[in-house]
């Protein structure tokens, strides 16, 4: 049994465990329901296509898995003091640049990968993340097609579920030398000056997957080593990035930006801009070292 961690007053870990398996699955239900073009469970409407009036299937799951989640964590822990946010809520609850006044925040992707929900992938995930006075405490990850929960308790460890609650453990790869390390990178997100970047670190190969969170899971399995975000102005957002940095940070890996410095979320800046770095551990701080160095070379300019 794990140790209770820090929580609102209140919380209970196995009862938010519990709870949080079942809305996980709940929300993998949802996702598959449209994901094949079956009615959704739930009460939740058939998507209609945009020619009939409605607005597809990615924009049906989203609302609908962000209304499963948010409605059950609501009700589940009415006195929980916390407050969510989420990719569908933040427009109207952000204002002004500035952070939302909690010491505890949920904050939610109902669907993060979107190109790979409508490509039929596979590769596409739900992120939530328990934030705690701007860190990320507690994670989920859940990869639908592949029947994985990937839970993640900042000091507490990490681990994977199926829905019997068969439990794998994290299996980082035993790759070293940054030569023969692997990358994980996207199909849609990359431009010149990562490919520059990437080129200048001499690895061993990549592996392209779509979701923040479905490239970490590749990390958290051993099939890959890293992944590297650029960005500026159209930088990945809180939800983007919280859950999989919770997971990974449980497990014992690292996600910060190049100058080593922890991801920061609820800041009234929701972009998770700079060179962030994923990474198992093993060599973080040299790959940070390395990209660092790089990045100021490629472009002095850029804000890490």
């Amino acid at each position: 049994m794990l140790n209770q961690p820090a929580l609102p007053k209140g919380v209970n870990l196995e009862e938010l465990l519990k709870n949080l398996r079942h809305l996980s699955w709940g929300a993998a239900d949802i996702l598959l329901a449209y994901a094949r073009g079956d009615q959704p469970p739930y009460g939740f409407p058939q998507a209609l296509d945009v020619q009939d009036g409605g607005e597809g299937p990615v924009s049906a799951a989203d609302l609908a898995v962000n209304q499963w989640l948010l409605d059950g964590l609501e009700s589940s822990f009415p006195i929980a003091g916390w407050k969510l946010l989420s990719e569908e809520t933040a427009k109207d609850q952000l204002i002004n640049s500035k952070p939302i006044n909690t010491e505890w925040l949920w904050i939610l992707d109902p669907l993060d990968g979107t190109k790979d929900f409508l490509q039929g992938t596979g590769e596409y995930a739900v992120h939530l993340a328990l934030v705690r006075d701007g860190c990320a405490v507690i994670g989920l990850v859940l990869v639908p097609e592949a029947e994985e929960l990937w839970f993640g308790i900042v000091g507490h460890g990490a681990w994977c579920e199926n829905r019997s609650m068969h439990r794998k453990e994290v299996g980082f790869s035993q790759r070293r030398d940054i030569g023969d390390l692997i990358l994980v990178a996207s199909r849609n997100h990359r431009d010149e000056r990562l490919e520059k970047l990437l080129s200048s670190l001499e690895l061993g190969g990549t592996l392209a997957v779509g979701s923040v969170g479905c490239k970490v899971a590749t990390i958290l399995r051993g099939e890959t080593d890293l992944y590297i975000s650029l960005s500026g102005k159209s930088a990945p957002k809180d939800w983007d990035m919280a859950a999989p940095d919770a997971v990974l940070t449980a497990a014992g890996g690292f996600f910060t930006h190049a100058d080593g410095q922890p991801l920061k979320y609820n800041t009234g800046d929701i972009r998770q801009s700079g060179c962030l770095i994923a990474s198992n551990g093993f060599n973080h701080s040299l790959l940070c070292e390395k990209a660092l160095k790089e990045i100021n070379r490629i472009d002095p300019k850029f804000s890490v």
